[in-house]
């Protein structure tokens, strides 16, 4: 950001999205020459306390010119934390161990966004795709980045604004029903097959083995309820992959809340029930 020369560095409000250095190049204030800077110049040093990230720093007592601490600690990061999150999607590609992996798909992007800010979020997202494209094609690339990739952003975005678990957790739960929805969608068009119909089959089994234990148990009368309709399978669908969503959103969460708080990063509190099932 190029400042005018009576604005104060120190007075004006901090913005989480903006780089905090311009591009382009701008006036040395000691030389007064305009030169480009190096890559690693466009990221400041964070402080040691907390991991917000100033837009200048103070001068050091008794110092009569302003200097501001650069170096190439957000590249680095970035860098590692993108790679990471391509090697554990790497790794459960071929190793798969559960649904461990998967909770921790998100993570390394959200951490990039809370340690520094937007612009390197996207950067360790589009990385992170650009990696899995050359080591497993553009496919597997793409399942990755949708959703995980937006997903690691906006969590990022809203632990960064404080939002509340509620908030995070039911956005992120459309954010990867869209990413399922759209993995079936592109699935069936490279394989030639209607994966929705199998889903949909498998979703109007579930409800007829539903009907049958409601009827044996006698609290629905025999063809009571009937064969259901299309309509109603396809919502039963719907729902079921929100359902999942949901749940997986919130496993993520405690992970991020666990993991996070050992790397000293700062994210919203749990509910106090969460804590209370926590701490027992």
């Amino acid at each position: 950001m190029n400042l005018p020369p009576s604005t104060n560095a120190d007075e004006l409000p901090p913005e989480d999205d903006a780089p905090w250095i311009s591009d382009d190049p701008s006036p040395d204030p000691l030389t007064g020459s305009s030169a480009q800077r190096h890559s690693a110049e466009l990221f400041p040093v964070p402080p040691d306390e907390g991991s917000r990230p100033p837009t200048a720093e103070k001068p050091a007592a008794g110092s009569g010119s302003h200097h501001q601490a650069i170096g190439p600690l957000p590249l680095v990061e970035t860098a590692f934390l993108a790679s990471a999150a391509s090697l554990m999607w790497l790794i459960n590609t071929y190793f798969p161990p559960g649904p461990l992996l998967r909770i921790l798909f998100p993570l390394p992007i959200a951490l990039v966004y809370l340690r520094w800010n937007l612009r390197s979020a996207w950067m360790a997202a589009t990385v992170s795709g650009l990696l899995l494209t050359i080591l497993l094609g553009p496919t597997r690339s793409i399942f990755f980045v949708m959703p995980y990739g937006f997903l690691g952003v906006q969590l990022g975005c809203l632990w960064r604004r404080r939002a509340s678990w509620g908030v995070s957790i039911i956005t992120g739960a459309i954010l990867v029903a869209l990413g399922t929805f759209f993995r079936i969608w592109l699935l069936s068009l490279l394989a030639g097959e209607d994966f929705w119909g199998y889903l949909i089959a498998q979703i109007t089994q579930m409800l007829e083995w539903g009907m049958r234990l409601l009827t044996n148990w006698g609290w629905v009368s025999l063809g009571a309820l009937g064969q259901p309709s299309m309509e109603w399978v396809a919502i039963a669908a719907i729902l079921s992959v929100l359902f999942s969503s949901v749940v997986y959103l919130f496993t993520v969460h405690l992970a991020a809340w666990l993991v996070l708080e050992r790397l000293g990063v700062t994210m919203p509190e749990p509910p106090n029930w969460v804590q209370m099932l926590m701490e027992e």
